[in-house]
């Protein structure tokens, strides 16, 4: 027995812009009782054959259409699948002939999330600590182009966090803070306002530095 749903989308802001997609059609089909899915969606107006997509529990496998740069057409695979794997989780993408294999243990101190590109046998790890409640050092580690990263976050109350970091491919060292918290509602805040500055200090040219701010605030009439 196969259940159809169709899915219109539909984008107002390209309404004025008719040379540009405007949205997208699906329609997708249970496969009776199984838990895996086929949908087939193209765009508004089409440019090219639908896209057939496989959804099975763990994943999804995609064949669409891709126009090259000589004019001509081919077939493109893609997909993803992700299982749990030594207490962590383990997931693999593949597109455009890259398949990029990344690995994430986390509890509630530590995360580690190694992962590796192919074939190019690119390797990349993120490790983060949770020190304290309030405390939590992040660095990440490309090995391909020796690449790092560190972010260090502290939380002081509920209104008022800060972070600090270096980018080594930008050279880049920066500091951010927060008056208000982040994550809630304006409403819910002091003074129904979010206050953010980030400080950006270039290794190179410290001249250069340039201190950055925005500002949320809410009134109620």
């Amino acid at each position: 027995m196969f259940n159809l749903l169709y899915t219109i989308a539909h984008n107002v802001l390209l309404c004025t812009l008719p040379q540009e997609q405007q949205g997208e059609v699906a329609v997708t089909a249970n496969l009776g009782d199984s838990p895996c899915k086929i949908e087939l969606s193209s765009l508004v107006p089409p440019d090219g054959l639908p896209r057939a997509t496989f959804l099975f529990p763990n994943g999804e496998v995609s064949v669409k259409e891709k126009k090259l740069d000589e004019g001509d057409s081919i077939l493109s695979v893609s997909g993803l699948a992700k299982s749990n794997v030594l207490n962590g989780i383990c997931k693999a993408v593949y597109s455009d002939n890259v398949m990029n294999i990344k690995y994430r243990y986390k509890d509630d101190e530590i995360s580690f999330i190694p992962s590796i590109s192919l074939p190019s046998n690119a390797l990349s790890f993120a490790f983060k600590r949770q020190l304290t409640p309030s405390d939590k050092l992040s660095y990440w580690y490309n090995f391909a182009t020796n690449y790092w990263g560190a972010v260090y976050k502290r939380k002081a109350d509920k209104h008022i966090k800060w972070k600090a970091g270096y980018e080594s491919d930008d050279r880049l060292g920066w500091a951010t803070l927060w008056v208000g918290d982040a994550s809630g509602s304006t409403k819910e805040v002091p003074f129904k306002a979010k206050v953010r500055f980030t400080l950006k200090v270039p290794q190179d040219n410290i001249q250069n530095s340039v201190v950055l701010f925005h500002v949320k605030k809410r009134w109620d009439f």
